[in-house]
């Protein structure tokens, strides 16, 4: 059986978790709330202060739902708690991030500035002139966010510039030799 779908998801004190019919999951936290349909298929009962997640049977797909589902429940319970966070760093010469009310302005070496606009229920914190700081309830939209802001100049293997998470590895290749 899935390790992962099998163990109970403790709800801590101050959040409460609804199961409206189709699976429609609510869950409401000191931070927020979140709402997921969930897979139909999946049976979510919440007892004694835990949520369960059972399947019906041992079919690929329904193993393969088992985990996914048990584990969308788990991070909205973390999130409306604790919340998310990913670091980004800007690096390089002339690279740097502000803030202008709900946009963030990125130089980033083109000839205009990259202006991106905070999606709802996401806030952005600039720290310093190269540290992004985006925060959410949503594990998802946090991540999502976070990747389309890395996108707009990946960290190249040269020189490092370019923005990248703040525990991401670049590879780095060495440059050209000159002849003799």
């Amino acid at each position: 059986m899935s390790r992962i779908g099998r163990m109970p998801i403790a709800i801590p004190a101050g959040v409460t978790v609804e199961i409206a019919e189709n699976n429609k999951v609510t869950v409401k936290g000191p931070k927020g709330t979140l709402e997921r349909v969930l897979p139909a298929e999946m049976e979510i009962k919440s007892e004694n202060g835990q949520v369960v997640v059972t399947r019906p049977n041992d079919l690929k797909k329904m193993k393969s739902l088992h985990g996914l589902t048990r584990t969308l429940i788990n991070n909205m319970v973390v999130g409306v708690t604790d919340g998310y966070e990913k670091v980004l760093e800007v690096n390089g010469v002339g690279y740097r991030a502000q803030k202008q009310g709900k946009k963030l302005v990125l130089a980033l070496g083109y000839s205009h500035p990259v202006e991106m606009e905070d999606p709802e229920g996401i806030e952005s914190v600039v720290d310093g002139q190269n540290k992004i700081i985006i925060k959410g309830i949503d594990k998802e939209k946090v991540g999502q966010y976070a990747a389309e802001i890395r996108d707009k100049r990946r960290p190249e293997p040269y020189k490092g510039k370019g923005i990248k998470y703040a525990d991401e590895v670049i590879r780095r290749k060495v440059g050209k030799t000159g002849k003799k």
